[in-house]
């Protein structure tokens, strides 16, 4: 009718590549199409699976066995993609986010040990500091030492009314402890209480690595729980694991307590969030995805860490410190309240009519309207998605070694992401190496988070994944080059921190970029053995950092080697930017095959652009972008309930370009 609008209808093409899982991308012709129709208001938006022009999901005629799939990413558009109840979600993933980063960053402000500490001489008790200093501690490089003092009768030193050591008197180690000089750090932690010092240096670095083993068999046990008994379970019973262990650690008198109380507060890590972040991006649209999952970091997870030194300084105890760290997980007990169970897993557990409840709900509280028959078009699909998946379910992560190019890219990914975790994990605990007060670098270095996830989310799907990483990559490993040349002190640490900021953008680039290189059929499993594998690589870590003992300059001249070496390995992965996902183990060995190193995905042309017969018609074929976004979300379909059984992967979906779970 002249006079208004034609309604636009909008062509997915990602749909026809997705109706052939082995084939990689086959035709497909009208049958094999979304169309999303919008109608006159957006609460009545309708998703037209119809044969005919004009025929929506209300209508009664129609082929209903030649429809295609409707999976989340197309009914979540229909009641709302980040409505009234998703900012809810949203806003309840503070919490959580804080508890990952008190669970993952406490340990490090339980074990601090001043710099300044000396053997206890109790016969010298009633002198100050600098005379018991002169009198029983010898000098080594100009400094007293931390781990010897002299073997002799201070009683007859004192009558004789000495107040210089003689350099050539006996020397012992420390027997009656330490004394340590709490200015810089003003509290008494586990270390200083339990003298983890000199010969016993290396306890707090073999407690840190125990942590991560608790974090790998935290991460199969929860994940066999999310499985077996849904998310929600999974999130309760992980974050009251680390409740009870934080609070226990309060009360351990031994190093061995104390290493066995932060085992089981490794089973909190990451999963404590990890159920809750994938739980939330599940209910909100692709559209939205992009700053749900880097926000949520960038934000709540930065501040988090940013606010820990200081709580950690205020409170000045490090068994309160413990317990005021650790009691607020006792809120995920309420999260059934307000969280809703994960609607893919109870469609992949056959519990359908569950989840439609629940998007039902999410419909209500978004002031949406969709037609009963949508629901029924879902149902159907989720059946046929559910028997797909039962027959992927029989490949397994040795599929991937298999063929040459797979076995590559397998070893590849598995080299890169153990660099980045120790390179990553290293920055974190090196901050008390860089010669400043550690409460305000650790807030700087950790503050170089929000910038870094902000600027991925602009450039990540401009730039592509290989160039970003490899610059990333070796920025962060020529900053703690250098940081190593200059003095001490404000400058070998600012440089420091921008070799954290470097490493922060790999570290989200690389959770990503796995579960993109890798085939539908075993992307769960794959990716979970890549972030295992990742982890085993973070309990080297503590050890690099203690290097700092024989020269504060090693951590950092390795951290920026591997940096370096990482960053160039990068550039021999393929780009998945504006490409379809391998879905096979076929399309995984044949993908990236013509790629050359060179490639810039910034400067593809747009092909869609050029179409000159599609501008003039009422279709309107959607941006590459969208459509790879697109495909990206259904090839991960299938490993849906393998990805969540390796609740390890803690941002490996923070892209819309990785968001289907």
């Amino acid at each position: 009718m002249e006079g208004q609008a034609k309604p636009a209808y909008f062509v997915n093409e990602a749909f026809n590549h997705e109706e052939h899982p082995h084939g990689g991308g086959g035709g497909g012709g009208a049958d094999n199409l979304h169309r999303r129709k919008s109608g006159g208001t957006t609460k009545e938006l309708q998703l037209d699976l119809g044969q005919k022009k004009g025929q929506d999901l209300t209508g009664n005629s129609g082929d209903n066995g030649s429809l295609p799939n409707i999976d989340f990413d197309d009914i979540l558009p229909l009641i709302g993609e980040f409505g009234r109840y998703q900012k809810i979600l949203f806003i309840c993933m503070i919490p959580f986010s804080f508890f990952v980063a008190f669970v993952y960053f406490s340990q490090i402000f339980l074990t601090l040990i001043p710099e300044q500490h000396w053997c206890h001489v109790p016969e010298l008790d009633g002198l100050d500091v600098e005379a018991r200093l002169a009198l029983s501690i010898p000098m080594m490089n100009g400094e007293y030492n931390n781990c010897y003092m002299y073997d002799v009768n201070y009683t007859e030193i004192m009558a004789q009314g000495k107040v210089m050591a003689d350099p050539k008197w006996p020397k012992v180690k420390c027997r009656h402890g330490w004394s340590y000089n709490y200015t810089e750090i003003p509290y008494s932690t586990v270390a200083t209480e339990q003298n983890w010092v000199c010969d016993d240096a290396a306890l707090p670095t073999y407690a840190q690595s125990i942590f991560f083993l608790g974090a790998i068999v935290g991460g199969l046990l929860f994940g066999w729980v999310a499985d077996r008994y849904g998310r929600i379970p999974a999130l309760i019973g992980t974050n009251l694991i680390g409740l009870f262990a934080g609070v226990g650690t309060a009360f351990a008198n031994s190093f061995w307590e104390f290493a066995a109380m932060r085992f089981f507060v490794g089973f909190a890590f990451d999963n404590c969030f990890t159920m809750m972040y994938i739980l939330v991006l599940e209910y909100v649209g692709p559209k939205y995805r992009t700053f749900v999952a880097n926000m949520s970091i960038a934000i709540f997870f930065t501040g988090a860490a940013c606010l820990l030194p200081w709580i950690a300084y205020f409170v000045a105890d490090w068994k309160w410190l413990t317990i005021v760290t650790s009691a607020p997980l006792l809120l995920a007990v309420f999260t059934p309240l307000i969280v809703p169970e994960s609607a893919r897993w109870l469609v992949a557990q056959g519990k359908v009519d569950k989840a439609i409840s629940i998007l039902k709900k999410l419909e209500r509280r978004n002031g949406r309207q969709v037609p009963a028959q949508t629901y029924q078009h879902f149902a159907d699909s989720c059946r046929r998605m559910r028997e797909q998946e039962a027959q992927n379910g029989s490949y397994s992560v040795l599929d991937l070694f298999k063929s040459p190019r797979l076995r590559r890219t397998t070893l590849l990914l598995i080299v890169i992401w153990m660099a980045i975790s120790l390179v990553f994990d290293g920055h974190v605990r090196n901050v008390g190496s860089l010669g400043l007060d550690i409460f305000f670098t650790f807030t700087v270095a950790c503050f170089t988070e929000l910038p870094a996830d902000t600027l991925l989310t602009v450039t990540l799907d401009r730039f592509g994944r290989r160039w970003l990483a490899c610059g990333s990559m070796v920025a962060s490993g020529v900053f703690s080059l250098l940081a190593t040349v200059v003095p001490v002190g404000v400058y070998s640490a600012a440089l420091a921190i921008m070799g954290r900021f470097f490493v922060n953008i790999s570290y989200n680039i690389g959770l990503q970029w796995a579960a993109e290189v890798l085939p539908t059929v075993v992307r769960a499993q794959a990716v979970a053995f890549i972030h295992i594998m990742g982890y085993v690589a973070s309990i080297i870590a503590p050890f690099v950092v203690y290097l700092a003992n024989i020269s504060p300059a090693l951590p950092l001249i390795i951290l920026g080697l591997l940096g370096i070496f990482g960053g160039l390995l990068s550039l021999l992965l393929p780009e998945t930017l504006n490409h379809d996902l391998p879905q096979t183990l076929t399309d995984g060995e044949e993908f990236g095959r013509g790629q050359s190193i060179w490639d810039f995905p910034c400067l593809a042309k747009q092909v869609d652009e050029d179409d000159e017969s599609r501008r003039n018609t009422d279709v309107e074929v959607r941006s590459q972008a969208f459509v790879r976004g697109t495909q990206t979300g259904a090839s991960l379909t299938a490993s849906t309930g393998g990805e969540l059984r390796s609740s390890i992967l803690r941002r490996s979906v923070k892209s819309r370009n990785s968001t289907k779970l």
